[in-house]
């Protein structure tokens, strides 16, 4: 018989006792968005303005796996950037969708901030950046086409569809996903090309059809150039 406490009440419990003199909390992730399963993790945000440095820790406490993200009223700033950097906003989209678990005055602007950036996105990329994403797309698509090995091939076409999922959401000015937030960021951006881009990828794993994924490679390239050998140089 499962008699853990709810998300919500492990989160306030958590906090109340091992961080009783911080300055804010949240409860994040994906038992917010109404998401979880049976393995989730609770995504706990941390705000005290007097410990010298940004930490994680992951712990299980009360029956629930825990990851606990502590930040100073600096710290937070550096991974908001670097998150903007990297074009994966994990700490901007925490702050925005956390149930707020302890108030401050200072909470809300934060969450304004978070907020601001998701719906601004990622910055644009170059020409230059473009044009050697093509590059590498078309060395990888190449070596997908040609390979006999199986075993490389499996591999390969995971590559291939990172790389792809990439181009997409960038040349579109959207945040790109890692592991199960490629789907997810896919489908903010198109739950139509979504369903056909995963269609091509299952359906190689099914049948070793690589004419599908092939297609939706030539497809996503198309309208910058398509692909791209002849000429590329790195300087």
């Amino acid at each position: 018989m499962n008699t853990r406490l709810s998300a919500l009440e492990t989160a306030q419990k958590f906090v109340k006792e091992r961080f009783p003199d911080c300055d804010a909390a949240l409860l994040a992730g994906s038992v917010t968005r109404g998401e979880a399963t049976v393995t989730s993790d609770l995504d706990i945000v941390i705000f005290d303005k007097d410990i010298p440095s940004a930490y994680r820790e992951s712990l299980v406490a009360y029956g629930w796996p825990i990851e606990v993200f502590v930040h100073n009223l600096h710290s937070y700033k550096l991974f908001f950037e670097s998150d903007v950097k990297r074009a994966r906003p994990s700490l901007p989209r925490m702050v925005a969708e956390g149930i707020v678990i302890k108030k401050s005055d200072f909470l809300p602007e934060i969450n304004d901030e978070a907020k601001r950036i998701i719906k601004l996105g990622p910055e644009e990329w170059t020409k230059k950046e473009i044009e050697s994403k093509r590059y590498f797309i078309t060395d990888t698509l190449d070596d997908f086409i040609g390979t006999n090995n199986k075993a490389e091939e499996l591999f390969i076409a995971g590559a291939l569809a990172e790389q792809l999922q990439e181009f997409v959401l960038r040349t579109n000015k959207r945040w790109v996903g890692k592991s199960k937030w490629v789907v997810r960021e896919l489908n903010h951006y198109d739950p139509v090309f979504t369903g056909k881009f995963v269609e091509a990828f299952s359906q190689y794993y099914k049948t070793g059809n690589k004419k599908m994924v092939v297609d939706m490679a030539e497809l996503v390239l198309e309208p910058y150039g398509g692909r791209l050998f002849d000429g590329f140089s790195i300087k």
